[in-house]
């Protein structure tokens, strides 16, 4: 008689799904919980125990580790040795292993939680079914999502039997199930354990997947994976773009430079347009957009605090994709709410978890990985490298504009005052074409450079640059230094009357 393993933590639906198995004359096997929640709902229930005769031990943590248990799972039907010591051992026969594992991502969110409580939540016996009934998928049928439950009982109703072709797809999902389970595991003791580098083997657990329209074209799949939602919430538009969440990484990551003050980020094509700094965001907001007023079209606006009415109405000026923040006040989330397709998200930025890791796929289904340039900027040692040293304002002006740099496509140069960009360039091959690419910008802005701070993501190869900048107005320089050529650098800026510090450290972003 064909027999269901049934053990869930995830009781979704399992009542109507156990329901329609028995009715289809397959005993249940049980354990624990799940074997209770099925005899309330009046299900047939046989114990594990009564096949294995050995009870739970160690407070639960052997439940269904038995070779009677495995046999009857792993067994290959046909086989004529296997039949024999089937027969000789009496395995059961497990046709199907329905087992969802403990909730150990959703565990290790509680706050203070103890390591000893994380521990207990490590599924041992769950895995191993898992992947016992997927090595056997031709014989029987693993189900680790409740949402796969309907189908199963289906093809049970209509066949008498799972089809071949179901049991491969669920065993594929069964082994990215755990995988990815134990990739969760790994990376928070990895953090729990302060465990800083690289590991040699890595599986990432890409988990609760949601499938975008297309990616970053429209001939292209796109998917988002992870726990993205547990941080933000949406509370108006149409379905986040692939685009549209690159564009919210990066203008969220930006705000994390700019925690003092309202601050207002425009994006597009995840790249910095604009950004200001103010009293209110209203102004700030003024500040940011003065720096591109054609390219914010159909961008994406991150701001540091609530969204409060005046800001609303002037944002509602210009055609918005998406507007993240910490919160809406009602007046301003009714006015936006009257755009029908403007995305409005909300999030709690200071608990937003730091990325442990970047990556990049490269050729050869290859994957590049590094820690986030995330250190504090705070951390880096400034050396005045010029005669003159800069000036109060000066020095307001180049942090600002640093702090813009660190975020913008190489090679990046960043014009900016003490509390708005001026002058963005982005994404050049030639250092100098960057500048001279702010530059255009800034006038083309009709904004003036006089006065201003100059940031360079890494070093200026040659004099060049430094003079275009002096040039266009500006009077300070901030840049990582370590060129061979440093020495002529600074001399072309003792020789404009440049202050010029070097901060000694690259943030290259490609």
């Amino acid at each position: 008689m064909s027999t269901a393993l049934i053990s869930v933590s995830d009781k979704t639906g399992i009542v109507p799904f156990a329901r329609s198995i028995a009715e289809a004359g397959i005993t249940i096997l049980s354990t624990g919980g799940t074997a209770q929640v099925l005899r309330n709902a009046h299900i047939a229930v046989q114990e594990l125990e009564a096949v294995t005769g050995f009870p739970e031990i160690l407070g639960g943590r052997v439940k269904t580790l038995h070779p009677k248990i495995f046999g009857g799972i792993l067994q290959l039907r046909g086989n004529e040795e296997h039949e024999r010591q089937k027969r000789a051992f009496g395995l059961p026969e497990i046709r199907f292993v329905v087992v969802n594992l403990y909730p150990f991502s959703k565990t290790i969110r509680k706050p203070d939680l103890s390591l000893e409580e994380a521990i207990e939540q490590i599924d041992i016996g769950g895995s191993a079914l898992a992947r016992g009934a997927a090595k056997n998928y031709r014989h029987v049928t693993v189900v680790v999502d409740p949402q796969d439950y309907e189908e199963v009982v289906r093809e049970l109703a209509r066949a008498g039997e799972t089809s071949l072709a179901l049991r491969q797809r669920l065993a594929v999902k069964a082994f990215g199930h755990v995988s990815a389970y134990d990739a969760i595991i790994a990376g928070y003791l990895q953090e729990r354990f302060g465990v800083a580098e690289l590991p040699s083997a890595w599986s990432l657990p890409l988990v609760n997947g949601q499938k975008l329209r297309y990616g970053e074209n429209p001939h292209q799949q796109g998917i988002l994976y992870g726990e993205f939602w547990c941080h933000f919430q949406q509370l108006h538009g149409k379905e986040l773009s692939y685009n549209n969440l690159l564009d919210i990484d990066s203008g969220v990551g930006l705000l994390g430079d700019f925690p003092d003050r309202p601050t207002v980020a425009i994006l597009k094509h995840n790249t910095p347009c604009g950004i200001g700094s103010a009293d209110a965001l209203r102004e700030a907001w003024e500040k940011a957009l003065a720096t591109d007023r054609e390219a914010p079209f159909g961008g994406v606006v991150a701001v540091n605090r609530p969204v409060d009415l005046p800001f609303a109405e002037t944002l509602s000026a210009i055609f918005t994709e998406v507007v993240v923040a910490p919160a809406f006040d009602s007046e301003a989330l009714t006015l936006l709410q009257r755009k029908k397709n403007l995305r409005l998200l909300t999030a709690d930025f200071s608990q937003i978890p730091r990325n442990r890791f970047s990556f990049r796929s490269v050729l050869g289904d290859s994957i590049l990985a590094q820690d986030p340039d995330s250190a504090p900027l705070s951390g880096e040692k400034r050396q005045v490298a010029s005669r003159r040293s800069p000036t109060e304002e000066e020095w307001g002006a180049m942090e600002f504009a640093w702090r813009v740099c660190k975020h913008v496509r190489s090679n990046a140069i960043v014009f900016g005052t003490t509390d708005r960009t001026l002058g963005i360039g982005a994404g050049q091959m030639s250092r100098v074409d960057a500048v001279r690419v702010a530059i255009a910008k800034a006038s083309h802005a009709g904004l003036s450079l006089k006065g201003s701070a100059v940031a360079s993501d890494a070093y200026f190869p040659f004099p060049d640059s430094i003079l275009c900048a002096a040039d266009a107005g500006a009077t300070a320089v901030i840049q990582p230094g370590g060129s061979i050529r440093d020495p002529e650098v600074i001399a072309a800026a003792d020789e404009r009357g440049l202050a010029l510090v070097f901060t000694g450290r690259r943030h290259f972003r490609h």
